[in-house]
Parts: structure tokens; C-alpha cells; sequence
């Protein structure tokens, strides 16, 4: 409702006391009435009468006091039932008689107030409203006569008292519109004659309007409806009522304006006025050419005088408001300008005012908005007083101003768009950016209300969503946001409270960013509009601006055509004609030009040269006049005066100079504004003369050079007879007149270089701009459009935090600057703002000092002083911890700190230890222990080249001392103390975290890190010798292989940058050195680690391992006993993971290389054995290397004997694996596949004993025995293994025959202390031959080349029974070989391979065997064959078909030899 009748149980006046009962109540009526009485006594003229006739003895109001006080005990029902006017009136009277003097006045007053503030009144009561009005009737017009100055301010306080305990009672709803306007507006009288009068009524009269503000303002949230409020615009003043004139005869003093300072003055000395007295600020009726008429006048004063009539509502509050507003008025007086002088005037009035007007602002909060009136004064005439008062030269004023702004802002900012954007942009940050010359005081105060704002949790969020990403609209987030960057560089000068503001304004937007990440909303971006086709961008609307899921994706489209569209007037400004073109190339105008879309294009873009639309618009070409006219319907002139609407058409572009383009433009406008707003002009043509006469004397009064000013009367006679013959009315050209004559027209728009000032042209311009404005788009804590945001903002926030970071000391300010720094980085983090990350990553390494040259002592006390490289650098590596996902090309910077931090020895131990894999044993660390040892014994070797553990952990137990080797050198107090800093410092920055948890960045950054690491690696590894290079340099390798360890499950992604890195490393180092070292011991590191768990890149890690067959030998030398060691922990710990032939290649490879070394031997044949010991890793891919690498050791002679034996029994130990593999493959293949199997497997079989017939050779009768026992052993052991027949025959070509021909030569021709007992050699090698020959008799028997082989065995048996040792025949080799002959022909008898034969070619296979048994064995063929069987046997040869050939191929039928 309009009222408060029904609101009333808030209204209770503050601090009442208990309702009295009615005995107390008239005992406390009669105190009062005695009060009254006596002091009126103590004046002679309130005696006893006489007068003449005797009929009146006392005074009427003496009189009337005596009948209340008998009365008042003799009323029996309850208080509320009696009619208060009843035993108020007397008082009233008191209060209101002019022959009353002040002291009599103040007590009556006094009175009033007691039985106010009792309670007593309230809605229930009878005849309240009639009560109240009459209190406040007496009291607006109490009349005294002033006796002295003191009683005169004690009265006028008492009357302030009684009328605010009005508003405060409980009955105040009963109070009409009017005499709450009449409280307002004795109270405001009493203010401005307190000016004159003590300190103490001037505080008491101010306060008072303040407090009566607030009370009528506060029940505003309580009204619901508008329905009082009046409908046709017209002010309460136009009806004869309104706040700060007089009301009828009720007047308490007269004041008056001079100089801008409000004073009373007294008519007489008896009383303060009874004359009437102009109104303090007269706030008419906005008058427009609807108004002029009487036809209306009656109605509307009736409709007012009802509306005052009314309880207490909203009309008296819109004409208090309104009135409040007004007070501001008397700057257009006063004259404000950037050139003023602050104290040229007196601020009082104004800072009062708006004082009142943000109290009510205060209370009413965003209950305005639901009252169109109260609205409307806050959108016009309030906020351009406020643009006003904004650039005044009084920092308090200015203050004040910006508190109404951010409470505007914080209730009814979705009423106030355009509004707010014109006070950023010509008042906060004018003043700012001191583009009106402002002060430095005002710059501070504006600054504050901008950081102010900035710390509002919805406020940029808005201002980009709203203006930013309007193409109508400013970019005010942008600006501000420059702006704070800006004002927070200190430019020739110390940095200053300013700045620090400023830097505050910035880390507070970013911060609150920050606490809204994990709030976002999930809209998916929309795809750019780059390649799409035309559409009219005037005409996007938004579905729903209250659902951010669809202006979000309004926005930013809204941004990216703003972006476009000054592109597009960039090159409009340059090449109007091209401009189009290139506009129609990126779709804002459509392939076929149209004037709707050119005339839009000029109205809604923001940043065209005005010129150049003003040419376009006034050319005569025909698309151009089309143009014209579509240009002016964009516009809406209903309802405007005629001045108003020039001056928003002229704004937007500049009126060309010629005449027939002024004609052509002015006529489009008179059209247009005839068809909306015709008022009283009969037709356009009127329209037209008279925009041409306002253009004329906007001219001739503006235009310094015309000297001779027009008058008012010229004007108007100038303009006679335009409207179709006949005159215009003369108020209405008096009302032109005098608007053009103090608000020009601006004929020359401004450009956008530099800020305008708000004229009230412009103010005209920005509130027709608000009618049409698109909604207020409300933001919550959501992080909606901070992606957005963070990438205007980022750039600028790390400049200004990087600059004010350098200059300041204060520790706050410096802390403000880390807030700032990891805010951001948290941003970029969470945006995956990669640049700008490593941008602030560049800009705070710069600030850590640990890239100065210094010594170390130098370095550490200097860092150890400086808070602000402290913070640095915990900052630097906290973001490192935090967001290293992020980062990419900062690492280099980052790892620039870590290298500094090392060559100070500052770094913790654990740093780069290899002990990141938590499945490593105890074990482990003591192999490392025992690999340091043998390193220090190689390390004696080169003496010129200081060695370091291979241990990486052993190398981080320097970090914790200083120079340790200098004991002269002792550390002061000073930097002992430093020392301790630091290291707090470093333990607190947990530099480890960054390599130890590396598994957790992305894949990019990982990446990025690596190659940072080996660049900083590179620089000191180009052999410049210097030691600390050298230090710095197996540091960084120690930093990758950490790195490498710790990433085992994604190593794909940098093992090609580390292999490449520890190659260059090996492969350029000719000299052992620390740094090679670590990148041998590094990379077996890598590889015993990883082998465990990456199956798919083991042969990657293995073929890396051949790097280490490429040492130089001097490196390899020296390193190869504990290479071989770390080797055998690799075979011994992944085994069962190497699968493939080339992996196994390298392992076996190692360890043959180091057979003959003599430390390196014992650990290279320990991993061999447990490769080869029972076949346990013996596989079908490692199987021939571990043969060659066992012959090997076998042939070594650098260890014990035992252990070639146990080599050569591993070797033919090996022949079991072969039995199992052909053995699966039967069973699990197909016949082809096992058929190739099986020639792998014999391949695999030849090349074992090719390998025991090299041993067979060995000097050492111990080793040459027991190789021929082992290979006797192979070859009687592979009976489970089907052999080839073809490989039979190479095995007895080149391993058999081979070396009983080498023995025999060894025999023949070598001295017998190189080849001790040789004899028992010659004995196993021929009992070797006789089994191997009877072993595949069966199978070979049938193959043609079986003679050849056979005359073989008796050509070696023959020249082996003839052989002599020193000059005599052996008789364990004469006795051994006819007794193995003669086995051998019984077995091929039995077996019916050798039968008699009478061919008497003498090629058959019978007489080539007899031929060479006889040069053995003479006698033998007697007893094996006896004469009866070999006459039988020929006997059956001779009937059979069978018989053997002359080659011996055939000897028996073969079903008579498959026996």
C-alpha cells in the first residue's frame, strides 16, 4: 500500500517508556499544566486582569490551562477513549500565541513532548490523526517573542524535538503527506537560521534532519504499492505544495541565498517572521509543450491537494527526495570548475544535502527501485548532480559523493546502468588518470572508491559483463583495470600512498577470483564466429538475463563482436570506403550493402571519427540519403522537447559545415521528430525552422566572436508565424531560449581522446541512452566470467606488482605484492594460463638475488639481510610446488635459482638422492656403499683428476658445510646466523618436492623441465675444466636422473631428451671425471629401476646400456669393476624382464667385455652363472651369447682354474635347455614351425661346441681336459634333440675332425712347457671321437657322404697311432686306438653297415675301410671277420640288389641295415 496505517508496530519512539495508567497519566497532565502556569506567572502581563468591565479576569490561555486541570481527574475511562486534542489544545495554544515568550513557548513544547514520547498516542486512539495534525500545525507555526539569544536556540531545539518525537510515535501513520512535508520543512528551516546562531543548535538542527530523514525513509521497504504516486509526472509544487517554501500562513522564519551561504534574518524583535518568504530552492514542474494549457491545471492541483491529504506515503517522500535533490542545484551557482578555488565557496549546503540524500539512500535501499517516482530522481536529476559534485575540488564532498555511488551501486545498480558507466568514466576515473587537473587529494579519494568497489564480491564480474561485453558500453572493467596498473608505477618519484592504494585495488580483484575457483559454472565456450555469415549485431538479444547459462555464451559472443567491431572502425576511421569493404569481409556487414545495416553500424559502434559519419550522412548520393534516413529512425524523440532531441541526434556524429548537407541531415531530423513527439507543431516543416533557429542562436550565443548577443525577444520574433501561419506559444520559445542559452548544444562531439566533460547536452544524451539500454546483467559468487577477466587483467596486475615489488620496503606492502603473485599464479594455474604463469615466474626469479655474482660468504649474508629476496624466493619455488603444472618456459628460471642455491651449498642432502623408489631394499644401499669403495680404489689411477662417489646419495653429504677444508676461515656470529636464515628459508621453499614429485605435472611441463634442466646442464659440461662447473653439471644430471626415476610410468615422454643428454655426456668425455661417472652409474640406475615395471621400452633401456661400450677405454678401464657390479644387480634383480635377443645382446656384451679384466671378471662371471647355472634365465634368444660369453671366461686366465671349469660346465650344462625347448616345441607347434625350431636349436647346439673345441685348445692341461670331457658331454647329451644329419656332419668337419687335427699339430710342433702332457689330451680327443662316431652311426649311415666321414675317423686314428713324443710313439695312444678301431668295426658289423665285398674296383666303401685299417691295425680284419663269415656274407651279396656302391653309399639293402 501507499500508506503506513497498517506498519505501524515499528514506529514506537526509541527509548519509551512505560504506557502510564490513568491516574498517573492525569497526575503527570496536571505536573505539566502547573509547569505551564507558573512560569507564565512569573510574567506581570500573565496576571490578574482588570479591565472595565469586569467580565474576564484572566487570559484565555491561563484560562483554558484552569478548565483542563478540572477536568483531567474527573474522566473515569481509560486514556486511549479520551480525545487528545482534549488536553493537547491548551498547550497548542500556548505554543502557537505571539504574545507568548520564550520561556513560556520551551515549556509548552517541553509538555507536548512528555506526553509524546509517554506512548499515550498511538492508532487506537480516538482522534489521532486530528491530534497529530494539530501538534504539528502549533508547532510549524509557533510564534514567541525573543527575549534573548539563548532562550530564542532553546525553543527552536525544542521545537526540532517535538516534531522528530512526531515521526517517531507510534501514531505518526496518521500523519498526512503534508504535514510530514511540513516537519521536513521546519526542520530544514531551523537548520539553515542555526547558521547564525550557537554551536551547540547547529549540531542539535543538523543532527535532527538527519534522524527525521532516516525515520521517513526508513519505513519506505514497508510500502508495497505505488498507487498514490502520481501518474502524470507533475511535481507536488506545481499545486501549490511542496518542502523548503512556506505553507499558508504556518511559518517559522524567513531565509534567503546570498553568496551561496543560507542566513536568517528577523522582521522584528518580538518575533522571529510573520511575513512570508521566498522558497529556499524552488524545484518546479519539468515543463514540456504537453503542459502548456489550462484545461489540466484544476485537475492536477485537485489530485495533489487529495495526494497531501493522504497518510503518510510515498508522495511526501518523492517530494522530500526531490527537494533534497534540489539543494544540490546551488553549484549551477556557484559555479564549480576544475579552476576553482576548494575554499571559494562554502561547501556546507551541498555536503549537507548529500549527507540526507545517502541516509536515505541507506535506509530505503532497494525499495527505491519499486517506486517509478523516487526512481526517477535518483536516474536524472540526482545522479547528474552527483557527476557534478564528483570533479568538486573538496576532497569531503567527493568522499560523500562516492559513499551515495557504492550504496547506488550495492541496491539498485540494475536500474542504474548507464548511469554508473557515465560516473566511472567522466568522474572516477577522470580524476584518477588527473585529466581534470585534479588534486592529489582527490585522486586519493577517488581511488579509494574505486578499490572500494573492486572489493564488492560481484563488482567486476559485473562491470565486464555489463559494459565490457556491450557494444554500446565502455570497456570500464579494461580501464579500470589500467587504470589501477597504471597508478600503481611510481613514474619520477617515490612511490606513495597512491600507489600502494592502487596495488591494494588490483591483488583485492585478483584475490577475489581466487576464492571463487571451484565455484564455475559448466558452459562450454561457443565456437568462434569468425567464419560464420552475416547477422545484424544490433538486433542480439539475450533469452534470458537472468540465467547465466545463456548470457554467459551471450556475452562473450557480444565481446568477440565488440573486438571486431572496433577493428572494423579502425579501418572505417582511415578508408571509409575500404572500411566497409573490410567490414563486409569480416561478416559485420552484409556481401550486399544495405542502408539499415551502414546506418546502424554508424550508431551503435562505438569509436567512428564523427566527422566522417556526419560527411557520409549529409552527401547527396542516393544510397547515402537512404542511409540518412534509416539513421534517424534509430532514434526515439516521443515524448522530448525539441532542444532535448537536437542535442542527443547532434551527439552522435558532428553536423557537416556545408549548407545543402546541413538541409538534407536537419530535414531527416524534423521528419523523425514531427512523427514521435508533435506536440504543438502542426508539421514538419515547423520542426525544421525552428531546429535551424535553435542551431542559429546555439551559434550566436556560444561563439565568442559574436559580440552582439541575441535576446530573448529576438528570438521569438525571429520565429513568428512558423507553425503553418500562425505563432508558436511564447512560453514555449522562452523555454528554448533559455536552454540554449545555458546548456549549449554541442556541435562538435567528442572524439575519444581523452575524457569529456558531462555537460547537460551530454547528461540529456545519457539518460535518453538509459531508456533503451539493455537489462543490468546480475553477477553471484560464481567465477563466471573470470576467465575472461583474468586475461585482461593478468598482464597488467604482474607489471604493477613487479614494479611496486622492487621499489617498496614495507614489509605489508611487500607481503600485499606475494598475496597478489600467488594469486595470480593460482589463476593461471587453474585457467592453464601457461604464458602468463611463466611470465610471473621471470618476474619474481628477478627479485631472489641468486643470480648476483657474488662470493659465497657475500652471497649469503646479502640474502640473508634482503626480506624482500627472501620472499621472492619462497614465493618462486611455492609456485613451483603448487602449480609446476603449468609452467613451461619458467623453469629455466627456476632451475637458475636451484643451481644458486647449490653453488651456496644451501640445498638439502636428500635433494637429488636416488632413494625416490620405495621398493628399494636395504640391500641396495649397501651395494652402493661397496660400489663407492671400489671406485676410490680405481680412483688412485688418474692422479691429476679429483674423483667424487658414485653414489647419488653420497654426493649431498658436502651440502651442509662451508669449505670445511679451510680451517683458518671462521664464519662471524653475523653470518653464522645468515647461515641459519637460510636454511630455514630452503627447508621452508621444500625445493626437493619439485624433482621428488615431478610424477604429478603434466606431460608439457615435464617436458619443459627436462630440457631446462639439461640446457643448464650443457652450459657448464663443455669441458671449460673449472671444478664448480663440473660440480653444477653432475648436479643437474643427478636432478634428471631423479626426475627419470620418478616417472617411470610415462618415461616415453623424456627418454629420448635424457638418453641423448648422458650420450653426449659419455660419448664426449676421453678422461674418467665425475660427471661422467654419474652418467654411467645414472643411466645403470635408470635401468635397474625401470626394468621392473616397463615391459614395453626394456630393449629401449637395454640398447642404452651400449653407450657404455663406447667409453673411451681409459674411462672404461677405470670404471669396469663397478659397472660390471651394478650390471650383475641389473641381471640378478630383472632377469626374468629381458625377453629379446637385443636386450640380452647388450647384458652379454658387458659382462664378456669383462672376462679378462681383473677385478671386473669376478662380478661379470657371478651374472653369468646366474643366467646360466640349471638354465635358469637360459633363453633361446640369449642362449648363443651366453655360450660365446662362458668360452670366454673359460679362456680367461685371469682368475683361478676353477673357474674356467665351472665355465666350460656351464656350457655343457647348457645342452639340458636345449633337450626341454625341443622337447616344448614338439608338443606346442606345428610340424613346419617345429622343423625350424629344430635347425635353430641345432644351430644352437653347433654353436656350443664350437665354443668347447675352442677351449679344447686352452694351454692348461686342467681346462683343455675337462673342455674335451664337456664336450663329449654335449655331444652325448643331445639324444632327446633331433640334429640334422648335414649339422652331424659340420659338427665332425669343424669341431671333431678340427680338433684332433689342432691337437695334433699342438702335439707335433709345440714345446712341452706350453702344452703340458699333451699325450692325455691326444688320449680324451680320440676316445672323444670314437663315441661321437659310434653316437650318430646309425643316423649318418644312410647319408651319402657317410664314406667320406668314416675314411675321416680312420684317417685320424691312423695318423694318431703314428704320432710321437720326443722321438717315441705313444703307448696309451697305440694301445687306445686299435682297441677303439676294433670296437667301432664290430659295432658297424652288428649294425650291418660293414659287410665283405668282391668288387674289385677297390673304390667300395669294404675295401677303402680295410685299406686304411691295415695301415692302423694290420691283423685287425681277421678278428673281426672270420674267413667262414665273410665267404657267407659275400654269398648274399652277390644274389641281392643291395649290393653297396663303389662310393660306399650303399653297403646293405636298408631293410636289412634298419635292424
Amino acid at each position: 500500500m501507499g500508506d503506513l496505517i497498517t506498519q505501524s508496530q515499528k514506529n514506537g519512539f526509541n527509548g519509551e517508556l512505560v504506557k502510564p495508567c490513568k491516574g498517573a497519566f492525569a497526575c503527570m497532565i496536571n505536573s505539566e499544566i502547573g509547569a505551564v502556569l507558573a512560569v507564565m506567572r512569573r510574567n506581570v502581563r500573565w496576571g490578574v486582569r482588570y479591565v472595565s468591565d469586569d467580565d474576564q479576569l484572566e487570559h484565555s490561555l491561563i484560562r483554558s490551562l484552569k478548565e483542563l486541570r478540572k477536568q483531567i481527574f474527573s474522566w473515569q475511562h481509560q486514556w486511549q477513549n479520551v480525545d487528545p486534542v482534549v488536553y493537547l489544545l491548551p498547550f497548542l495554544d500556548v505554543i502557537k500565541s505571539d504574545e507568548t515568550g520564550a520561556p513560556i513557548t520551551g515549556v509548552a513544547l517541553s509538555s507536548i513532548y512528555k506526553i509524546l514520547t509517554l506512548d499515550v498516542l498511538d492508532l487506537d486512539t480516538v482522534n489521532v490523526e486530528e491530534a497529530m495534525h494539530l501538534i504539528v500545525d502549533a508547532v510549524t507555526s509557533c510564534r514567541f517573542e525573543v527575549t534573548d539569544p539563548a532562550s530564542e536556540e532553546v525553543v527552536l531545539m525544542k521545537i526540532l524535538q517535538v516534531l522528530l518525537a512526531c515521526m517517531k510515535s507510534k501514531a505518526a501513520p496518521r500523519l498526512s503527506n503534508k504535514h510530514v512535508c511540513m516537519i521536513a520543512n521546519t526542520c530544514f528551516r531551523i537548520v539553515h537560521q542555526a547558521s547564525s546562531k550557537g554551536e551547540l543548535l547547529q549540531r542539535i538542527a543538523r543532527h535532527t534532519m538527519h534522524e527525521l530523514i532516516r525515520c521517513i525513509f526508513s519505513h519506505l521497504p514497508e510500502i508495497g504499492s505505488t498507487e498514490h504516486e502520481m501518474s502524470n509526472g507533475r511535481s507536488l509544487y506545481a499545486s501549490g505544495v511542496q518542502v523548503g517554501a512556506q505553507n499558508g500562513n504556518h511559518v517559522v522564519g524567513s531565509t534567503m541565498v546570498e553568496n551561496g551561504n543560507v542566513g536568517i534574518s528577523c522582521d522584528g524583535p518580538s518575533s522571529l517572521s510573520d511575513a512570508s518568504s521566498p522558497p529556499i530552492v524552488k524545484s518546479g514542474p519539468e515543463t514540456d509543450s504537453s503542459n502548456f494549457g489550462e484545461s489540466d491545471g484544476t485537475e492536477d492541483a485537485q489530485r495533489a491537494d487529495v495526494l497531501m491529504s493522504a497518510p503518510f506515503g510515498i508522495p511526501c517522500m518523492v517530494e522530500i527526495f526531490q527537494f533534497l535533490c534540489s539543494l544540490l542545484n546551488v553549484i549551477e551557482n556557484i559555479g564549480i570548475g576544475p579552476k576553482s578555488n576548494p575554499v571559494a565557496y562554502d561547501e556546507d549546503v551541498p555536503l549537507f544535502a548529500l549527507g540526507l540524500i545517502n541516509s536515505a539512500i541507506e535506509l530505503g535501499g532497494p525499495s527505491f527501485g519499486k517506486h517509478p517516482k523516487l526512481l526517477a530522481i535518483i536516474q536524472d536529476d540526482l545522479f547528474h548532480n552527483l557527476m557534478q559534485f564528483g570533479l568538486s575540488m573538496s576532497p569531503l564532498i567527493l568522499s560523500t559523493v562516492c559513499s551515495i555511488v557504492l550504496n547506488l551501486y550495492h541496491h539498485l545498480r540494475w536500474e542504474l546502468k548507464v548511469q554508473l558507466e557515465a560516473f566511472f568514466t567522466y568522474v572516477l576515473l577522470k580524476l584518477v588518470q588527473s585529466k581534470h587537473g585534479s588534486s592529489y587529494q582527490q585522486q586519493e579519494v577517488a581511488m579509494e572508491a574505486l578499490v572500494d568497489l573492486c572489493r564488492q564480491q560481484t563488482f567486476v564480474a559485473e562491470m565486464y559483463a555489463n559494459y565490457d561485453c556491450d557494444i554500446s558500453c565502455s570497456n570500464v572493467f579494461e580501464d579500470i583495470a589500467n587504470m589501477l596498473s597504471k597508478s600503481a608505477f611510481p613514474v619520477n618519484g617515490p612511490l606513495s600512498a597512491m600507489h600502494i592504494l592502487a596495488l591494494d585495488g588490483l591483488v583485492s580483484t585478483v584475490k577475489g577470483m581466487t576464492e571463487r575457483i571451484g565455484y564455475e559454472l559448466p558452459i562450454p565456450n561457443e565456437s568462434s564466429t569468425d567464419h560464420e555469415g552475416y547477422e545484424a549485431f544490433w538486433t542480439s538479444k539475450c533469452q534470458n538475463y537472468s540465467d547465466p547459462s545463456s548470457w554467459i555464451p551471450f556475452v562473450r559472443k557480444m565481446k568477440h563482436l565488440k573486438r571486431k567491431l572496433a577493428i572494423g572502425a579502425d579501418h572505417f576511421n582511415r578508408d571509409p570506403k575500404k572500411g566497409l569493404e573490410f567490414l563486409q569481409g569480416i561478416h559485420l556487414l552484409p556481401e550486399k550493402l544495405d542502408p539499415e545495416s551502414v546506418a546502424s553500424f554508424f550508431r551503435y559502434t562505438v569509436g567512428l571519427d564523427k566527422n566522417l559519419i556526419g560527411d557520409f550522412l549529409g552527401n547527396h548520393d542516393e544510397f547515402c540519403v537512404q542511409v540518412l534516413h534509416e539513421f534517424v529512425k534509430t532514434f526515439n524523440f516521443k515524448d522530448m522537447n525539441l532542444d532535448s532531441a537536437l542535442r542527443v541526434f547532434l551527439g552522435t556524429f558532428r553536423l557537416p559545415g556545408e549548407s545543402q548537407k546541413i538541409q538534407r541531415v536537419l530535414e531527416a531530423f524534423s521528419e523523425r521528430y514531427y512523427e514521435q513527439s508533435p506536440h504543438i507543431l502542426c508539421n514538419k516543416d515547423a520542426a525544421l525552422v525552428l531546429s535551424y533557429s535553435l542551431i542559429l542562436l546555439n551559434t550566436d550565443q556560444h561563439n565568442v566572436q559574436v559580440k552582439k548577443k541575441m535576446t530573448e525577444e529576438d528570438f521569438i520574433r525571429n520565429n513568428r508565424l512558423i507553425n503553418g501561419g500562425k505563432d508558436l506559444p511564447r512560453e514555449y520559445l522562452s523555454e528554448l531560449f533559455h536552454s540554449i542559452c545555458e546548456n549549449e548544444i554541442q556541435m562538435i562531439p567528442d572524439q575519444d581522446a581523452g575524457v569529456p566533460v558531462m555537460t547537460s547536452s551530454r547528461w540529456i544524451n545519457v539518460v535518453n541512452k538509459s531508456k533503451g539500454s539493455t537489462p543490468f546483467i546480475a553477477c553471484d559468487s560464481r567465477a563466471l566470467l573470470d576467465h575472461d577477466m583474468f586475461t585482461i587483467l593478468s598482464g597488467p596486475t604482474i607489471a604493477a606488482l613487479s614494479v611496486v615489488f622492487d621499489q617498496v620496503e614495507q614489509e605489508d606492502v611487500l607481503q600485499m605484492c606475494i598475496d597478489g603473485f600467488l594469486a595470480i599464479a593460482k589463476l593461471s594455474a587453474h585457467y592453464h594460463f601457461g604464458d602468463v604463469l611463466d611470465d610471473l615466474v621471470v618476474s619474481l626469479c628477478k627479485f631472489t638475488n641468486l643470480s648476483t655474482p657474488l662470493s659465497i660468504e657475500e652471497a649469503i649474508v646479502s640474502f640473508g639481510d634482503d626480506s624482500r629476496a627472501r620472499m621472492a624466493t619462497k614465493t618462486v619455488f611455492t609456485i613451483a610446488n603448487s602449480y609446476g603444472d603449468c609452467i613451461h618456459s619458467g623453469w629455466t628460471n627456476i632451475l637458475d635459482c636451484v643451481l644458486s642455491l647449490h653453488k651456496l651449498n644451501l640445498l638439502p642432502a636428500r635433494l637429488a638422492s636416488d632413494t625416490a623408489d620405495e621398493t628399494e631394499s636395504s640391500s641396495d644401499h649397501e651395494r652402493g656403499k661397496s660400489a663407492t669403495s671400489s671406485l676410490r680404489r680405481l680412483k688412485t689411477a688418474p692422479a691429476a683428476i679429483p674423483r667424487k662417489s658414485s653414489s647419488l646419495i653420497g654426493r649431498f653429504s658436502q651440502f651442509l658445510s662451508f669449505d670445511i677444508e679451510e680451517p683458518t676461515l671462521y664464519p662471524t656470529e653475523e653470518e653464522l646466523a645468515a647461515q641459519r636464515r637460510l636454511r630455514e628459508i630452503v627447508q621452508e621453499c621444500h625445493v626437493d618436492n619439485i624433482f621428488m614429485e615431478s610424477k604429478f605435472l603434466q606431460a608439457e611441463s615435464l617436458l619443459q623441465l627436462v630440457e631446462a634442466i639439461i640446457l643448464a646442464a650443457s652450459r657448464f659440461s663443455k669441458g671449460t675444466g673449472v671444478m664448480e662447473d663440473e660440480d653444477t653439471a653432475v648436479f643437474c644430471l643427478e636432478l634428471l636422473i631423479v626426475i627419470t626415476l620418478n616417472n617411470r610410468d610415462r618415461i616415453l615422454i623424456i627418454w629420448q631428451k635424457v638418453y641423448k643428454h648422458i650420450s653426449d655426456i659419455v660419448q664426449q668425455k676421453a678422461v674418467p671425471c665425475a660427471l661422467v661417472e654419474k652418467a654411467v652409474f645414472g643411466l645403470l640406475k635408470i635401468c635397474q629401476r625401470l626394468l621392473p615395471y616397463k615391459e614395453n621400452i626394456t630393449d629401449e633401456l637395454l640398447k642404452s646400456m651400449q653407450l657404455i661400450l663406447k667409453l673411451d677405454a681409459r674411462v672404461a678401464d677405470a670404471y669396469c669393476e663397478p659397472i660390471t657390479q651394478e650390471v650383475m644387480h641389473l641381471v640378478k634383480a630383472n632377469a626374468t624382464h629381458i625377453r629379446s635377443h637385443l636386450g640380452w645382446r647388450t647384458i652379454i656384451s658387458l659382462l664378456y667385455i669383462t672376462a679378462r679384466h681383473p677385478e671386473a671378471s669376478e662380478f661379470g662371471f657371478e651374472a653369468l652363472a646366474f643366467i646360466m647355472s640349471e638354465g635358469a634365465h637360459l633363453l633361446p634368444s640369449n642362449y648363443v651369447l651366453c655360450v660365446d660369453a662362458a668360452r670366454e671366461f673359460a679362456e680367461s686366465r685371469v682368475a683361478e682354474v676353477d673357474r674356467s671349469i665351472s665355465a666350460l660346465d656351464m656350457m655343457a650344462g647348457s645342452v639340458v635347455c636345449l633337450v626341454r625347448w625341443s622337447y616344448e616345441t614338439k608338443n606346442a607347434v606345428e610340424e613346419e614351425a617345429a622343423m625350424k625350431v629344430s635347425r635353430d636349436i641345432g644351430e644352437m647346439w653347433l654353436r656350443l661346441v664350437q665354443g668347447l673345441r675352442a677351449v679344447c685348445l686352452d694351454q692348461r692341461e686342467e681346462v683343455r681336459n675337462h673342455a674335451i670331457l664337456m664336450l663329449q658331454s654335449s655331444l652325448g647329451g643331445v639324444d632327446g634333440i633331433q640334429i640334422p644329419n648335414a649339422m652331424w656332419f659340420q659338427c665332425f668337419d669343424h669341431v671333431i675332425f678340427t680338433l684332433m687335427d689342432d691337437l695334433l699339430e699342438i702335439a707335433e710342433e709345440s714345446s712341452p712347457k706350453e702344452y703340458r702332457k699333451i699325450e692325455g689330451t691326444l688320449v680324451l680327443a680320440t676316445k672323444l671321437l670314437s663315441k661321437a662316431f659310434l653316437q650318430s652311426l646309425q643316423d649318418l649311415s644312410q647319408q651319402p657322404s657317410f664314406c667320406k666321414l668314416w675314411l675321416g675317423v680312420l684317417d685320424r686314428m691312423e695318423r694318431y697311432v703314428k704320432v710321437k713324443f720326443r722321438g717315441k710313439r705313444s703307448e696309451k695312444i697305440h694301445e687306445l686306438v686299435p682297441e677303439l678301431l676294433k670296437n667301432t668295426l664290430l659295432v658297424m658289423k652288428t649294425t650291418g653297415i660293414l659287410v665283405p665285398s668282391d668288387d674289385l674296383g677297390g673304390e667300395s666303401f669294404w675295401q677303402l675301410t680295410w685299406l686304411h685299417v691295415k695301415n692302423i691295425v694290420p691283423s685287425l680284419q681277421s678278428e673281426v671277420f672270420s674267413e667262414q663269415e665273410l665267404e657267407q656274407v659275400q654269398g648274399k651279396h652277390q644274389k641281392k640288389t643291395g649290393i653297396p656302391s663303389t662310393d660306399g653309399a650303399v653297403l646293405v639293402p636298408s631293410n636289412e641295415t634298419a635292424a
